[in-house]
């Protein structure tokens, strides 16, 4: 995983993110933040910040996966059950 500087911790931007002024949002944090696990990548983000060593923010980081991988389930059943539903229709 990436390690990307979150706005309330730098003044500088983040390398995917230079263009953007400091008030625009990151389409990044927005799409994370539509997953619900937003306060789990700022609790990693914050980790690094403060211990500059990935391994030292192992807990973080499995808390953050684990939530991202939920959402992931929970979005792919839902597409296939609206794909199902699609067809089904689509019979009748």
């Amino acid at each position: 995983m990436a390690f990307k500087g979150h706005k309330n911790m730098s003044t500088t931007s983040p390398p995917h993110n230079r263009s953007r002024s400091e008030d625009e949002d990151d389409p990044i944090d927005l799409m994370i933040s539509r997953t619900g696990c937003g306060e789990l990548h700022y609790a990693v983000q914050e980790c690094m910040a403060e211990h500059q060593d990935w391994r030292k923010c192992q807990s973080q980081v499995q808390t953050f996966k684990d939530c991202m991988t939920s959402f992931q389930n929970s979005r792919k059943e839902l597409l296939n059950k609206q794909q199902h539903d699609s067809a089904k229709s689509e019979h009748n």
